[in-house]
């Protein structure tokens, strides 16, 4: 039994650890976080149209001596809080185009990407080149779910990530409030990856008050930080309409589709 709760735990952590940092999204009234491994997953996508580029490794997160904000709800617990971001990225490059040319064509669409379609408040991007390849082929397209965030060292195994789990229907009031999350457009599915439950409420006494945190995917075409905005805000209202008790929501988005 202890071998069972302890090879649990420890695929717990790994998935965890998978999931990179949890980055904000938007400004701190936003109440928006999005998992580095979905972030980057994005990004590569995008990243796979710049001409003579083969995305190796990328993360992101903070960027040193830049001031941060206070989020106005409760963050996950490890978020980073509101402030500017910075992805650091390793490439080869193709020895028919400039190296430079493409370097800088592949930060600018790091940048769009990251602000355009996720909403992440990226400042810089620093860009590294390996090697050369030869022919002008893209190759940015996404690695595995922790190589696409923490490349494993050379002479280390490969792991896959930890496996998914059928999440448990919610019931009671928390249920219902799941059920209002999934209906927002935009929203794929309810996800769970920290553990636990997708939607989680808990209460303060004195004052009285609660707090919501639900965690999410996205749908296809969909734009992260306005669906998170629509879930967070349909969510408060239905859990306010019965209860006058002060609620605040803080969405975790987890995934994000093509």
């Amino acid at each position: 039994m202890e071998e069972v709760k302890t090879e649990a735990l420890m695929q717990s952590v790994r998935g965890r650890l998978g999931l990179g940092r949890l980055l904000p999204l938007g400004g701190p009234e936003d109440g928006t976080w999005i998992t580095e491994q979905a972030a980057v997953r994005a990004l590569r996508r995008r990243a796979a149209g710049v001409p003579g580029i083969r995305l190796e490794n990328m993360r992101i997160g903070p960027v040193p001596h830049e001031p941060v904000l206070e989020p106005v709800v409760r963050p996950p617990a490890g978020a980073l809080p509101p402030g500017p971001l910075g992805i650091e990225a390793s490439f080869t490059g193709s020895v028919t185009l400039p190296v430079p040319q493409a370097a800088e064509q592949l930060r600018t669409t790091l940048l769009e990407a990251a602000g355009e379609e996720l909403g992440l408040s990226a400042a810089t991007v620093d860009l590294r080149v390996t090697d050369l390849h030869e022919g002008p082929e893209a190759d940015g397209g996404p690695q595995t779910a922790e190589d696409a965030v923490t490349p494993p060292s050379r002479n280390a195994p490969t792991r896959s990530a930890a496996p998914a789990t059928a999440i448990e229907p919610l019931r009671g009031p928390t249920g219902e409030l799941a059920d209002v999350a999934s209906a927002v457009p935009g929203v794929a599915r309810l996800t769970a990856p920290l553990g636990g439950h997708p939607v989680r409420v808990t209460h303060q006494d004195d004052p009285p008050a609660r707090h919501i945190q639900i965690q999410l995917a996205v749908a296809p075409g969909r734009h992260p930080l306005e669906v998170a905005r629509a879930v967070r805000d349909a969510v408060t209202v239905a859990a306010t309409s019965d209860v006058r008790v002060p609620t605040t929501a803080a969405v975790l988005i987890t995934g994000t589709a093509a």
